[in-house]
């Protein structure tokens, strides 16, 4: 799916080869300061847990390292909340394996966001994906928001969170350190934050 670009800070390179989108980054003027990654399917879409780990891990992995060639200072990576390198659970294993290595990358800064079920419509939902964030949105709506923050965020406060973050990194006022992980709460509190693009 593309959208429009509606800011004239905002230029869209749009390269259907995947292949390509290392030297698409090398290529930028001037270098990205942050680079952002939610990229991600699902064994679905993909057609395998093969094939899916080559998008969701494998091809994250390139690009994070083509955005730190690129000179790219801060990392901010859209994770998920049962992400272990350790886990038994392929998904899981894979995001995990996906945190540490950018972690060895040399970024002066990482932030992994880790959103518990990610809320909002979605043009393809699998039927247990689709009831729970049934279930999770009504907790929302019933309790105020308090049950069901710390099990599913919605997408636009996600990204916020994720801008916000990066933006701190850059201007110096993220907790001091290498890594940063923003779990539930941390998502909703940064990403209520108002800022413009």
């Amino acid at each position: 799916m593309q959208t429009a670009v509606t800011s004239s800070r905002l230029h869209a390179i749009i390269e259907p080869g995947s292949d390509k989108w290392s030297s698409a980054l090398a290529s930028l003027s001037p270098p990205p300061a942050i680079f952002f990654s939610g990229l991600g399917t699902t064994r679905k879409q993909a057609g395998s847990i093969e094939a899916q780990i080559a998008i969701d891990r494998d091809l994250n992995i390139t690009l994070a390292r083509a955005a730190r060639k690129a000179g790219a200072r801060v990392y901010v990576l859209v994770s998920s909340a049962g992400a272990s390198s350790g886990s038994y659970i392929p998904y899981s294993r894979m995001k995990g394996e996906l945190d540490d290595a950018v972690q060895t990358m040399g970024f002066e800064h990482v932030v992994l966001v880790k959103p518990g079920m990610i809320m909002g419509s979605r043009e393809d939902s699998r039927p247990p994906e689709y009831a729970a964030r049934v279930v999770i949105g009504f907790l929302g709506r019933i309790s105020g928001g308090w049950l069901k923050n710390p099990l599913g965020q919605d997408a636009h406060v996600i990204a916020r969170a994720a801008v916000s973050a990066g933006l701190k990194c850059l201007d110096g006022t993220a907790p001091e350190g290498k890594l940063w992980t923003l779990s539930g709460s941390d998502i909703i509190r940064l990403g209520a934050t108002e800022w413009k693009a």
